[in-house]
C-alpha cells in the first residue's frame, strides 16, 4: 500500500521493488534498486525518510520519525528482518542485524555492522567501519574484509531476489 499523506507522496524510483504487503506513507523517497520487502511499514508523516540506492528494507522492519527528526538511510545498506528505525542516520554500506533497535538521533557510519537483536540508544553516535553489538549497543572490534564481502554479498542477492520477485510472483486470491 502506497499513499499520500499530508500533502506529500512517496517518491520511489521506478527500479525500486516494493512488496505488495509492504505500507509507505507520505513523505518517504526510495531510491534506485531499493527494496522494501513483506510487511515493512515506511511511515513518512511526521519528517522525510530517505532509503538509498541498492538498500533493502527487509519483512516486517518499521521506519518512523519525530518531529525535526528525519531518517536518511544510505546506499547498499541491509536491513534485517524485523529492524525497528527511529529518527536515525543509516550510512553506507551497514548491515542492521534481525530485530535490532536503532532509535532517535542515533548514528552508524559507514561499514558499520549492528549485530542482531541489538539497541542503539537514542543519540548514540558509532564511527565507520566497527562491529557493534549489544543492549545498549556498544563497539566491539573493527570491521575486517571478510565482514565487508559478506555485507556485500546480502545487497547483490537481494537484488537479485527482488528482480526474481518482479519477474515470477504472481498473486492468488482464495
Amino acid at each position: 500500500m502506497i499513499n499520500e499523506f499530508g500533502g506529500y507522496q512517496p517518491v520511489i524510483d521506478e527500479s525500486a521493488f516494493i512488496h505488495e504487503s509492504a505500507v509507505i506513507i507520505g513523505n518517504v523517497e526510495i531510491k534506485k534498486n531499493a527494496g522494501i520487502w513483506c510487511g515493512a511499514t515506511i511511515r513518512g508523516d511526521v519528517e522525510k525518510i530517505t532509503v538509498g540506492e541498492n538498500s533493502n528494507i527487509q519483512d516486517n522492519c518499521i521506519l518512523h520519525t519525530g518531529k525535526g527528526m528525519p531518517m536518511n538511510i544510505g546506499n547498499n545498506v541491509v536491513v534485517g528482518h524485523g529492524v525497528n528505525l527511529h529518527s536515525c542516520t543509516i550510512e553506507d554500506n551497514a548491515l542492521i542485524g534481525i530485530g535490532s533497535i536503532l532509535l532517535d538521533g542515533a548514528y552508524i557510519g559507514k561499514n558499520c555492522i549492528v549485530a542482531a537483536g541489538s539497541l542503539v540508544s537514542p543519540g548514540k553516535k558509532f564511527a565507520e567501519g566497527k562491529l557493534l553489538m549489544g543492549t545498549p549497543a556498544k563497539a566491539v572490534r573493527d570491521i575486517t574484509e571478510k565482514d565487508i564481502h559478506h555485507q556485500r554479498t546480502l545487497v547483490k542477492a537481494y537484488r537479485e531476489l527482488a528482480n526474481k520477485y518482479k519477474k515470477t510472483e504472481k498473486h492468488i486470491n482464495k
